[in-house]
């Protein structure tokens, strides 16, 4: 009894914080399909914002937006003009900061060090990473060390940051939804949103 009340005592933590994803080094012509879906893999695996620098782009706030309204949920996406000013004007609010990479310590012993009483702000890049962003974030974390996508390193750190509870997250007010089969589509579509999208995030 005394574990399961410590287990739900620290998923009503997890469900009281928030993630904010940062992403680097937007640029219009080149990254609008990685950024798009960076954005999609955040709201899915249980973020609640994304804020994207470099090259603004009111078409992937749009894009973004869009999924949102129709899928439910609170989760925004938002231009940051000045990230190493957000980063630090995060950690000032006693929020912790990961920056994803591949030249940091392993995720697997990482990920378990992170007290999830604290919002996370989780940063990827685009572009080279400024050497600053290694020495403000609180941790470096690194997915692998082999290449690969930043897409696929914020999904496996989010999985495991949250146990894959995130899977099982009911998104409130979406208007379709998807029931599993495994011969065919069964999707509902609901008419009426009973939420708003609205959702505070940090200022940039």
């Amino acid at each position: 009894m005394k574990d399961e009340k410590e287990t739900k005592e620290k998923e009503k933590e997890v469900e009281e914080t928030t993630i904010t994803i940062l992403r680097l080094g937007h640029r219009t012509s080149r990254d609008k399909r990685v950024s798009t879906h960076l954005g999609l893999v955040a709201r899915a695996f249980g973020a609640d914002a994304i804020l994207y620098c470099g090259e603004k782009d009111e078409k992937l706030v749009s894009s973004i937006k869009k999924v949102a309204d129709s899928w439910g949920g609170n989760f925004s996406a938002e231009y940051c003009e000045n990230p190493l000013k957000t980063i630090k004007e995060f950690k000032k609010n006693k929020g912790k900061t990961v920056h994803l990479t591949m030249y940091g310590e392993a995720h697997s012993s990482a990920v378990k060090k992170i007290n999830k009483k604290n919002n996370l702000l989780i940063i990827v890049g685009g572009q080279k990473v400024p050497i600053e962003i290694y020495k403000e974030s609180d941790y470096n974390i690194s997915i692998g060390i082999q290449p690969h996508s930043e897409i696929s390193a914020l999904a496996i750190f989010l999985h495991d940051y949250f146990k894959g509870k995130e899977l099982k997250r009911k998104f409130e007010g979406s208007k379709i939804v998807i029931s599993p089969n495994p011969r065919g589509k069964a999707i509902k579509t609901v008419k009426k949103r009973t939420q708003s999208l609205k959702r505070k995030t940090n200022n940039c």
